[in-house]
């Protein structure tokens, strides 16, 4: 394969960028680049790298030797100061020896097709890079550091094991070989009910990567706004104490207790002449149905429009929070969270809440693997062809028709690993990864 180039940091000013390069040959060019003729491996170097004979930077060099590298190949890692100017010429140099850039998830497709990790653990990678809260960063890595890899390598042997003596019996029961004892029914019932097991262990990404959606509704000039501001850091929303001032949706991104959530800030719920206004509200309560989690926003307590809230949406998804408690005493009785946007009182327990909310209604403690829709899919395949086995040999079918359900089953649990694979699947899986990864 080519040598190829990739920077590994985001592009954009920071105190260090790094750039990985691999490839068969890459180390040919090390004396001309670094002006090192001689190194050990793993060992970290300070060196002028120099573009002709022109200073690009000093940095910081690591090189690793095939096949012990990510990617099984030779490479090496350099560690430059972080501005873009550097960036851009660090580029030019590698482009000028014939290196290439490399597309998104290069270096970790090398790593699967040099045998260094499993295609499962390479789309657990992805999925722990893209991780935005604990769980899925606990429940990637069980299935990114061999885990999830070694229980499927088991139940692709048990299912061999299986199958070998049902071919046995095939081939050698008229020379007086006996491999279908009793047990071996027994055995593969076992087999399927250990797997039925594992995969209630498993958590779909679709499931609980999605973002958590917040609304924020009520009625107008309570401080909506002002609490979106807040939640989401910085004044995203405008905020005067004209009512009516929001008249369409605002969203943002919001980060705490380890979670990522979206914000939507509403329009005021009143009566209007205002056409844009009043249609503002109607998308504020037909997207109630939608949130996950509706907060409603009140300066003065109105029973009627809380009780008309909670109806909407679900009580089971609705917090009442009191705004403005700097100006007006905190009624705990009768509101979720008591808060104040202007000094920001009550918004730890407001944050406390919503995680909590989201705690009780996420992934459960008793999930270990996180897997995608592709995985889901091939479980159901395996379960249902060792299921078309077990009745094979209850209702004493042909005992070809039973080695091939195995086969069928052995199959999926290899292409699960990626033993098998077609290169469109490889390009599926590689071209979500990040440029340097």
């Amino acid at each position: 394969m080519s040598v190829v180039y990739a920077l590994a940091t985001p592009a954009a000013k920071s105190a260090i960028c790094i750039f990985r390069v691999s490839g068969d040959g890459c180390f040919d060019d090390i004396a001309g680049l670094f002006g090192l003729d001689g190194f050990n491996p793993r060992t970290f170097y300070l060196v002028d790298m120099k573009n002709g004979e022109r200073l690009v930077d000093r940095v910081g060099l690591i090189l690793f030797k095939g096949p012990n590298s990510y990617t099984g190949e030779d490479s090496f890692e350099v560690y430059a100061h972080g501005s873009l100017g550097i960036m851009s010429l660090i580029s030019d140099t590698f482009d000028s020896h014939g290196y290439s850039e490399a597309p998104p998830g290069e270096f970790t497709k090398r790593a699967f097709l040099n045998d260094k990790i499993s295609l499962n653990e390479a789309e657990s990678l992805s999925d722990l890079i893209d991780s935005t809260s604990s769980d899925e960063v606990f429940l990637s890595g069980s299935s990114l550091f061999g885990d999830l890899s070694n229980r499927l390598a088991e139940y692709s042997e048990r299912v061999n094991l299986i199958r070998i003596r049902v071919e046995g019996e095939i081939d050698f029961s008229e020379e007086g070989e006996d491999f279908m004892d009793d047990g071996l029914l027994d055995d593969l019932q076992k087999v399927k009910e250990d797997f039925e097991s594992f995969v209630s262990l498993c958590a779909n990404k679709r499931d609980i990567s999605q973002k958590k959606n917040i609304l924020l509704v009520g009625p107008t000039n309570s401080g909506k706004s002002s609490i979106f501001n807040r939640l989401v850091g910085y004044e995203r929303a405008i905020v005067t104490d004209r009512p009516g001032t929001t008249r369409d949706m605002i969203s943002s991104e919001a980060f705490f207790e380890t979670s990522v959530f979206s914000i939507s800030d509403t329009a005021g719920m009143r009566k209007t002449d205002d056409v844009v206004e009043e249609r503002g509200i109607e998308i504020s309560l037909n997207q109630m149905s939608e949130a996950d989690l509706v907060l409603g926003v009140f300066e003065n307590y109105s029973e009627d429009m809380i009780s008309f809230l909670e109806k909407t949406c679900g009580s089971n998804k609705f917090l009442s929070v009191q705004n403005k408690i700097d100006i007006n005493k905190a009624d705990v009785k009768k509101y979720d969270c008591c808060v104040s946007a202007k000094s920001g009182d009550g918004f730890k327990e407001l944050r406390q809440e919503i995680a909590s909310f989201f705690n009780e209604t996420g992934v459960k403690n008793e999930k270990d693997f996180m897997v995608r829709d592709r995985h889901v899919k091939i479980f159901m395949s395996v379960t249902k062809n060792l299921e078309q086995a077990i009745q094979g040999l209850n209702n004493k079918k042909t005992l070809e028709l039973v080695a091939e359900d195995l086969k069928n089953a052995r199959s999926d649990l290899d292409e699960l690993i990626g033993r098998k694979f077609s290169d469109s699947l490889l390009g599926d899986i590689f071209s979500s990864f990040c440029i340097g990864k």
